[in-house]
């Protein structure tokens, strides 16, 4: 079985038939794990702050004693912003 096998089917493509914000994060990830780090930018180039994203969501839940409620804010932010950009360039400038 492959990895694809089990990825979830983008719904504002299958409705719309346009790409949304997100799709190919999951493939990204996939590349990232497999080492191929490039590719997974190029195809997602927010792959890497998504994944920064969740691994301080993780330890928000693991370590009680701190705070990251700001430091996650912040991840969001910034990962939106690079989906935003990386976006617009990927069906518009390209």
């Amino acid at each position: 079985m492959r990895a694809e096998d089990f990825m979830l089917p983008c719904p504002v493509k299958k409705i719309f038939g346009i790409e949304c914000l997100g799709c190919g994060s999951q493939r990204a990830i996939i590349m990232v794990f497999e080492g191929r780090f490039i590719e997974a930018f190029q195809l997602f180039p927010a792959v890497y702050t998504l994944l920064l994203f969740f691994v301080v969501l993780i330890l928000n839940f693991i370590d009680k004693k701190r705070n990251y409620g700001t430091f996650l804010t912040f991840l969001a932010a910034v990962n939106f912003v690079v989906m935003l950009i990386s976006y617009f360039h990927k069906h518009y400038v390209l």
